[in-house]
């Protein structure tokens, strides 16, 4: 037991080493103009016009198939929506608010007599726990968010302004 948990915290460390300066794009005074979720593939993708920026590994909803429903089905939802607030003072590291849900997703809730759920949002690791870095991938944690490390958040709240449209796609 203690061996696996050497290993994972080695592995942490030389992923997070493994991401050099190299591997970046001069990126600083870009601004992203679109996010695309691929759940299926745990991928979040910065374009600049047509251009992909960067993407990102991520972890999900603990029940990502299929789009969000209700309120606790820890879904991460599917559709269009909008980037709609930077949030500094979050329970995780950073975070932007995704505009879920939007009106024909609370209709449908009402239809279902549901509550839609909210506070989707992309954001780090919870605070005080961002040593584990891109082990938090290895399981969808979140309650519906899209979760990448601190530094990955740190990155991406820089370069996405609000406003900027996120498609959510399966």
């Amino acid at each position: 037991m203690k061996f696996r948990i050497v290993l994972l915290i080695t592995f942490a460390f030389l992923t997070a080493a493994c991401d050099s300066a190299s591997d970046r794009t001069a990126i600083e005074n870009v601004k992203v103009n679109r996010v695309i979720l691929k759940k299926s593939e745990r991928k979040l993708i910065l374009m600049t016009g047509k251009t992909v920026l960067k993407s990102y590994k991520v972890a999900l909803g603990r029940n990502p198939i299929g789009p969000k429903r209700q309120d606790g089905d820890n879904k991460t939802p599917e559709g269009s929506y909008i980037i709609d607030k930077h949030t500094p003072k979050s329970s995780f590291h950073l975070s932007l608010h995704i505009s879920y849900p939007s009106a024909s997703d609370s209709e449908q809730a009402i239809r279902r007599d549901v509550r839609p759920g909210g506070d989707i949002m992309i954001h780090g690791i919870k605070n005080g726990l961002g040593w584990i870095g891109p082990l938090h991938r290895l399981i969808d944690w979140t309650q519906g968010c899209i979760a990448v490390t601190n530094k990955e958040i740190e990155e991406i709240y820089a370069l996405v302004p609000d406003g900027t449209p996120i498609d959510l796609q399966q």
